[in-house]
């Protein structure tokens, strides 16, 4: 499966949902799709886009929390599934994708290239809702469930470790992080 196959059939999920992504091929190939004020891309701060999902959940509990993140990303940051794990909020949807390499960065293999089961870590975390899929159909169908539910889920993807052909974006980083954060004020001040 290819992650912008993945992600062009959940895209329609995704509208009116907080999104933030990991950094590399998985912002730059959602961005592809469409940009959207409620999408923040996590460039330059590999293995913290799971933890500003939780706390975007935490404080926003009204609005469903998509976080797209890489396993490189989450392996650099595996306590955070145990942070998840022990919050459990119910409005936050953890999509990893694996494609068992760094891709963005050279594509060296990761730990899940010998063996590692992001999976089986979420759930041995705590995360009571996992799933691991390999087509895009399985993908749109866990996915559908996971953001019509109200628990907390982590699903890993299993990718191509291929990307797009260029890294760049046409939206400027820091014009994205102003953005995003006046459309988060804004549904703050709607919620309250």
């Amino acid at each position: 499966m290819l992650r912008i196959d993945a992600l062009n059939a959940i895209y329609p999920l995704l509208k009116d949902r907080i999104v933030v992504t990991n950094m590399g091929a998985a912002a730059v190939e959602l961005y592809s799709l469409g940009h959207r004020k409620s999408f923040f891309y996590m460039e330059h701060a590999m293995g913290l886009a799971s933890s500003v999902g939780l706390g975007l959940a935490l404080c926003l509990p009204k609005q469903r929390i998509v976080v797209v993140d890489g396993d490189g990303s989450v392996l650099m940051n595996l306590g955070t599934l145990s942070t998840l794990a022990r919050y459990r909020p119910p409005n936050l949807v953890h999509l990893i994708f694996d494609n068992e390499s760094l891709l963005s960065v050279g594509g060296f293999p990761t730990a899940t290239s010998t063996g590692t089961d992001l999976e089986a870590v979420a759930k041995g975390a705590g995360i009571e809702r996992t799933a691991t899929v390999r087509e895009v159909e399985e993908l749109e169908g866990v996915f559908s469930e996971a953001m019509a539910g109200e628990e907390l889920s982590a699903i890993v993807a299993k990718v191509d470790a291929v990307g797009p052909a260029s890294f760049a974006m046409d939206v400027g980083l820091l014009e994205n992080r102003f953005e995003f954060a006046r459309h988060i004020k804004e549904l703050q001040g709607a919620e309250v």
